[in-house]
């Protein structure tokens, strides 16, 4: 039976596409749980809208985080923090850190598009990856200072 998938299914597809299964995997698994269409001419023509809206939304989206990787490639944050006697940190700077710091430089910038490729444990100027969209990451500078 072939079915078109509403939503990505692991080993199987991603939303929009056609495949063929056996007819109990899609009459008991696939279509009870809304993972996919049975593929009619009807449907075909509904997931191509779909799919020119999502393809519409996602270059949006790409436009939106380009213009923003462009902003912040230009911005620098600080982080202040307070070391021992031989200028050590007590701990490491977390995404957390990073994330008010930018924060406070006027960007909003979730937690989870910080990434820290090795642990930030020293004063210095380093530079960290945020990522913005699947095809859009750009590079901040990070300053860590003592406070």
């Amino acid at each position: 039976m072939e079915v078109i998938l509403s939503q990505e299914v692991d080993k199987l597809g991603r939303a929009g596409d056609v495949v063929k299964v056996k007819d109990g995997y899609a009459r008991n698994y696939l279509l009870p749980r809304n993972l996919a269409f049975i593929a009619s001419p009807g449907n075909l023509k509904r997931i191509e809208l779909q799919e020119k809206k999502r393809r519409s939304l996602y270059e949006e989206e790409k436009k939106q985080a380009e213009e923003l990787a462009a902003q912040l490639a230009k911005a620098s944050c600080t982080v202040s923090v307070e070391v021992n006697d031989l200028d050590k940190l007590y701990g490491s700077i977390t995404e957390t850190d990073i994330a008010k710091s930018l924060e406070v430089e006027g960007f909003n910038i979730d937690k989870k598009q910080i990434q820290i490729e090795n642990p930030i444990e020293e004063l210095g100027i380093f530079e960290v990856k945020v990522k913005l969209h699947p095809d859009v990451t750009t590079t901040i500078r990070l300053w860590v200072t003592k406070k």
